[in-house]
């Protein structure tokens, strides 16, 4: 796939020549500013489904017409405000663009058939990227056309769905899994081609807890961009899952790092599960070791009894501000817990310090 020319040749140069000059921000956490509206159950649903179905009863991409049933409560799918409250998502992506984010992620995280089958609206998957993309597009082109001298970019985000491929959900049964390789691709590529033809500059497969359920995004990734004739670059984030440093699926943030360094990415970094200061020993290995862009938007902290964050703006970007004074990072923002205050410190710890430098002759990111 690196062969192919770029869908926006323009905009991946805007990209790479404000990665060379400075670390970029990434935003923050979208569910935590989402929690902060205390929609109930008829705020999620919003006008079109009100009723209990589809209102919109239109035909969707693959033909036919469906009906959610009323049974199903659709409060905490985060990922359907976009069609049902469009306006408090793209509040979301403007506070943190006003806050001083370089790109914005869509809310797309839990945007495939197979994440979106808790809620039965399967059907939905690539409109929901499709309209996610077009939000966080209109957002920072906003942004863009206040300050053209800081262009603002999308990441269209693939998360990791709620399957894992290496793993079996049945203790008595290690053998048997819930999903396989070709359905998690078949799903990535269904959402990621929403997210392209909504505008998103980048796309990104993150907090990745399995390689294999990574490595079928990739594909499907390569697959669409061949099938298209273009591509877009790839950014890669994975998540140590606790203390012990390792993936779900059991790999080392270096292991990880060799397992998808095939995709040739734009970035690799590590997001989720840990604060700032329990990613750093991880982000100094990719540091070492990767050849491409550094990422990383770590938590803010460890959650407490009550599921919730604590660790405030000023102490994480001052561990932050570590990772940059030490030449770990190219990209970095929030995770779970993170508020536009978190981000808008960070952005200020990070500003003076020079990005992270490619190790040996740069090259090309794909």
């Amino acid at each position: 796939m690196s062969t192919l020319p770029w869908l926006h040749p323009e905009r991946v140069a805007l990209l790479q020549a404000a990665l060379a000059e400075r670390i970029l921000i990434l935003d923050g956490g979208m569910g935590t500013m989402l929690q902060g509206h205390r929609l109930d159950e008829v705020g999620f649903r919003g006008e079109r489904f009100e009723h209990g179905h589809d209102s919109a009863r239109e035909h969707h991409h693959d033909g036919h017409a469906h009906e959610h049933p009323g049974g199903c409560d659709l409060k905490g799918n985060n990922d359907l405000l976009t069609l049902t409250q469009p306006a408090i998502i793209r509040g979301v992506h403007e506070a943190y663009l006003a806050a001083g984010a370089d790109l914005v992620e869509t809310n797309t995280f839990n945007s495939t058939r197979i994440s979106q089958a808790d809620y039965k609206l399967e059907h939905l998957a690539h409109e929901l990227n499709l309209e996610g993309a077009r939000l966080a597009r209109a957002a920072c082109d906003k942004f863009t056309a206040q300050t053209p001298g800081k262009p603002r970019f999308v990441i269209g985000v693939l998360g990791p769905t709620s399957r894992t491929a290496s793993l079996s959900p049945d203790v008595n049964d290690p053998g048997f899994r819930n999903v396989t390789f070709e359905e998690l691709a078949g799903n990535y590529r269904e959402s990621a081609a929403g997210l392209i033809d909504g505008g998103a500059d980048v796309v990104m497969v993150e907090t990745i807890f399995d390689t294999l359920n990574a490595k079928a995004a990739l594909y499907a990734l390569s697959e669409l961009f061949r099938e298209r004739g273009t591509r877009v670059p790839v950014m890669i984030s994975g998540t140590i899952t606790d203390r012990s440093g390792r993936t779900l699926s059991g790999q080392t943030a270096e292991a990880f790092w060799y397992s998808v360094r095939h995709a040739r990415p734009l970035s690799v970094g590590l997001n989720c599960a840990l604060g700032a200061a329990d990613l750093r020993p991880h982000i100094q290995t990719l540091a070492d070791t990767a050849e491409c862009f550094v990422s990383t938007h770590p938590n803010a902290g460890l959650p407490n009894a009550f599921a919730e964050y604590d660790e405030t703006p000023e102490q994480m970007a001052g561990v932050i501000g570590g990772f940059a004074r030490d030449g770990l990072l190219n990209l970095v923002g929030g995770c779970c817990g993170t508020t536009p205050a978190h981000i808008a410190a960070i952005a200020e710890a990070v500003r003076d310090y020079a990005p992270r430098a490619l190790p040996g002759a740069a090259r090309e990111a794909a």
